[in-house]
This record gives C-alpha cells, sequence and structure tokens, in this order.
C-alpha cells in the first residue's frame, strides 16, 4: 500500500508496518494471520460478524486495540479499508494531506 509515511520493518521477529514509528499491523507468528491495530468498538463488531475470519487469542484479550486477521479468509477490499484505518489513525495531519491529494 502505497500510503504516506508507511514503513515497513519487523516487529517480534515478523514482518511489521508502521506510520510515524507507530506500530499499524505485523504477521502474527503463525504465518497466516495479522496483528491489526484497531478501534475496540471494531474488533468487537468484527470478530462477532466474522469470527472465521477476525479473532483474538487469550494473550491479545487484555488488548482490545488488536484484532487478528486470518489471510486466507479476509476479502482483500475489506482488508485495505482496516489497514487504511489503522494508518489514518497513527498518520500526521500532512501524511493525511498527501493521502487526500492521491488517486482512488
Amino acid at each position: 500500500m502505497a500510503l504516506p509515511g508507511m514503513e515497513e520493518g519487523t516487529a517480534y521477529g515478523t514482518p511489521a508496518l508502521r506510520v510515524r514509528k507507530k506500530f499499524i499491523a505485523r504477521l502474527h507468528p503463525d504465518g497466516e494471520s495479522l496483528v491489526l491495530k484497531v478501534d475496540p468498538e471494531a474488533r468487537e463488531v468484527l470478530t462477532r460478524a466474522e469470527p472465521e475470519t477476525f479473532y483474538f487469542t487469550e494473550h491479545y484479550a487484555g488488548y482490545p486495540e488488536y484484532l487478528l486477521v486470518r489471510l486466507s479468509k479476509v476479502r482483500r477490499e475489506v482488508l485495505v479499508k482496516l489497514v487504511e484505518e489503522a494508518w489514518r489513525a497513527a498518520a500526521s495531519k500532512r501524511h493525511l494531506a498527501e493521502r487526500e491529494k492521491q488517486p482512488g
């Protein structure tokens, strides 16, 4: 995704995405899921609506801002929207303005 300020790196030994050094997402160690930063209310809605796609483990139960996403189950357009929402929550005003100028 070509979002302004998005940086690739690692977190806990897995590939990760950040903006302004703030964590957005990383590959779960299972290699099949993505750990994604979300609004806690969104986590509640998504895990109830599509538990086969969106879930959390006991480890993440105490971290309502993190959601696990099964990459084999999630629709691409939904994942793109969730990553962009995580990016928007961490992006600077300058990055947001740059995004508004981008096509699509």
